[in-house]
């Protein structure tokens, strides 16, 4: 996978999740926010407000949340059972399990989905990672052209398709609903603002801590470090003389859309490319601005688009000389939650080789890596659980990094109050852009 024993050893265990502690063989067995509540310790009549909770689970059955309450007002606790310990052992299970389609990647021990000269390989030679298709009845493998996402085909039995029901999975807990009074204190308002008002510069290498920030009028107010609100003037001034680099999926074309519409003089290139798919380039000739996007290298769900706009994260970061004028943001997460773990890992430890290469070349490069988020989606498909393991994996192989940035918009867009979606809505783009914009122009 290109890592080495030590770095999987230690992969295994930032991923490993306990199980339940006893086989379950009936739905009335299961994890159930029906038979579950919730209970504030020490409940007072006004507090200084609420954000996302840290969780510790005490491994009995019992789990304790800690809220910091950082702003006046009212406020109310609100729980939810994402995933039971059921729901996340079936999810486990079919992680490994390559669905049998038109194309699909070639990986684990057996050689892929299929057996014999049935199929064409497509193998890159840098990565090392091989597509493969059925043959074609008439035509020859070097005619393929386009690519796009097929069918998927549910593989859970009918009791694990009971346990995945609405009844069991992203349910509210019933518990608590006194409305709790948020009242302004010199010690605890105060101070929580005038820490906000004296942070660092934004920068790599800088500690994340639970919660890392908090909504206030829909602005995220950062413990990290001193993110700014850039007006269009002021983004248009920060990428003067800038090439910025955005590759993965709809999340960061999502960006590239934002940057569009805000960023003054800046317009959109026609590449004859679809607009969803790309590749796609926009240019600012006042203030000097480039900006790319490109989708990353199958395994990709896109509509119908030309294969030969699909290009590994890993290949494109080693054609970019780099430099202080550039910037390179990417993201790999919601189209690789289908596939095995394992092959995960090889195409992050390809990843990480170039990022290191282009770091060594051209040091004053700005790199992201922008994290998955919540989507909202909690079928079997497209488990926010997922995601977040393959976020954990992103986060431990890039930790010794230096003059990587890691964007982690778990807590963005899980606390927000509009519902999760996998296309976070346009306020939470207007901050992720906002905190992209600090760290490229640090205040």
């Amino acid at each position: 996978m290109g890592i080495s024993e030590e770095e999987w050893k230690r992969l295994q265990k930032a991923l490993d999740w306990p199980g339940p502690d006893q086989e379950i063989t009936q739905l009335n067995q299961s994890t159930s926010p029906v038979h579950s509540t919730f209970s504030i310790v020490g409940l007072k009549e006004s507090y200084k407000a609420s954000v996302y909770g840290e969780v510790v689970d005490h491994c009995n059955g019992t789990y304790s949340v800690a809220l910091l309450l950082p702003w006046e007002g009212q406020a109310q606790v609100y729980v939810r059972l994402e995933h039971s310990s059921e729901v996340v052992q079936i999810l486990k299970k079919y992680r490994e399990i390559s669905e049998v389609v038109q194309c699909n990647l070639k990986w684990g021990a057996d050689g892929g989905w299929s057996k014999g000269d049935c199929c064409c390989e497509y193998k890159d030679i840098k990565t090392g990672t091989v597509w493969q298709c059925e043959r074609p009845k008439k035509l020859s493998c070097d005619k393929l052209v386009h690519h796009s996402f097929g069918g998927l085909e549910n593989p859970l039995n009918p009791f694990e398709k009971q346990i995945f029901t609405k009844n069991l999975t992203n349910v509210a807990i019933t518990g608590d609903t006194q409305i709790i009074n948020v009242l302004p204190n010199t010690t605890g308002i105060g101070k929580c603002f005038f820490a906000l008002s004296t942070m660092e510069r934004c920068r790599s290498g800088m500690t994340k801590p639970v919660p890392a920030g908090f909504y206030l009028k829909d602005v995220w107010n950062s413990f990290v470090c001193n993110t700014q609100k850039f007006s269009s003037s002021q983004m248009g001034n920060c990428l003067k003389n800038k090439i910025v680099y955005l590759m993965g999926d709809s999340t960061t074309r999502q960006w590239f859309e934002y940057l569009e519409r805000k960023v003054p003089d800046i317009k959109r290139m026609d590449l004859h490319t679809p607009r969803s798919c790309g590749p796609l380039m926009a240019v600012g000739l006042k203030n000097n601005i480039i900006v790319h996007w490109s989708p990353h290298g199958v395994p990709l769900r896109f509509t119908k688009m030309l294969i030969t706009d699909l290009h590994y994260i890993s290949n494109d970061i080693d054609e970019i000389a780099g430099g202080p004028h550039a910037v390179v943001v990417f993201t790999f997460f919601a189209h690789l939650v289908f596939h095995p773990i394992t092959f995960y890992v090889h195409e992050v430890a390809k990843i990480h080789q170039s990022v290191v290469a282009l770091l060594s070349r051209a040091p004053e490069t700005t790199v992201i890596i922008k994290s998955g988020n919540t989507a909202g989606l909690k079928d079997i498909f497209q488990s926010d659980w997922y995601a977040m393991q393959l976020n954990t994996v992103m986060q431990e192989m890039f930790r010794d990094i230096d003059g990587v940035i890691y964007f982690d918009f778990w807590q963005m867009t899980s606390c927000h109050y509009l519902l999760e979606n996998i296309h976070p809505v346009p306020v939470i783009i207007a901050n992720e852009v906002d905190m992209l914009l600090s760290y490229i122009c640090p205040a």
